[in-house]
């Protein structure tokens, strides 16, 4: 009896130290929740303009609303899509051995026109605003313009421009510019971001 005495007295020692450790050390501290992101409400307008030389043929502006988001884990940036065009008939090749009084020309197929904005806008740390643009933009051309062109056989013109560009409260600036091989024509988008008060 003598002889587990000691040991016992080792045990309840070695048992009340590790419970007084145990007792004294503080539990892993929980990660404070991420904060959610910022949101700030924007207006961005598109600007399509179309020169012959310098002279200002036509300007179409395009405003889109975006909630514009903080960069970094968390929801995608802020998103606007605008879709705005027209179905164009076009009449295929024509038929042979029609009977007279059948309607001329062949089958008619449509094609879309008009314009497709998709952009996309998240905050930076120094206020200014990452805008992610696409501008597809197609019409016809003028009957004038080519010397193909008739009512029954249009011809189709065609932009598309996609980058990104930085911008600040009431900034503007030149997002792409190009010109048209057939009638020499420029066209100019400028962006406008202004910061919805």
């Amino acid at each position: 009896m003598r002889k587990s005495l000691p040991t016992l007295a080792l045990v309840l020692t070695l048992a009340l130290g590790s419970a007084i450790v145990r007792a004294q050390e503080k539990p892993p501290a929980t990660p404070a929740p991420k904060a959610a992101p910022a949101i700030t409400a924007i207006k961005v307008q598109v600007l399509i303009s179309r020169y012959q030389g310098e002279k200002k043929i036509s300007s179409m502006p395009y405003n889109l609303s975006i909630n514009a988001m903080t960069d970094g884990p968390g929801p995608i940036p802020g998103r606007a899509n605008l879709r705005m065009g027209a179905k164009v008939p076009v009449v295929m090749m024509a038929m042979t051995n029609v009977p007279k009084d059948a309607p001329q020309g062949g089958p008619i197929q449509y094609q879309d026109v008009g314009t497709n904005i998709d952009c996309s806008a998240s905050t930076l740390a120094d206020g200014r605003f990452r805008l992610e643009i696409t501008v597809d933009d197609s019409s016809v051309y003028p009957e004038d313009a080519t010397s193909s062109a008739s009512k029954n056989s249009p011809s189709f013109r065609s932009f598309r421009a996609s980058d990104a560009m930085i911008l600040k409260d009431g900034q503007t600036a030149q997002f792409t510019a190009a010109t048209d091989k057939i009638n020499g024509e420029t066209v100019r988008i400028d962006v406008t971001l202004t910061v919805v008060k």
